[in-house]
């Protein structure tokens, strides 16, 4: 099963959004709260190739996107793929 990973603050609309994606296509994820971690951030903004905004989501350490990224995949039916590893970006 993928790692996935999911970058995110408090009260963050986005971040909702995409974690209830992902919720209710059954993906397990790990939130990381750039609020309470702050170090956190700086990581995120790094892996994600220079974005600040959250959510930002990785799955097995590559970057999948941020909220719109993923609808996006989602109505292009390429959302499922990604989430299990397969096909690349």
């Amino acid at each position: 099963m993928p790692k996935v990973e999911v970058y995110s603050s408090a009260f963050c609309p986005f971040c909702y959004r995409a974690k209830k994606l992902l919720a209710d296509k059954g993906v397990a994820f790990e939130e990381i709260d750039v609020m309470m971690n702050p170090s956190r951030k700086s990581e995120m903004v790094e892996r994600a190739g220079g974005r600040t905004s959250v959510p930002q989501v990785f799955v097995d350490d590559q970057y999948l996107g941020d909220c719109d990224r993923l609808y996006a995949l989602e109505a292009r039916g390429e959302l499922d793929a990604r989430l299990s590893g397969g096909a690349g970006q």
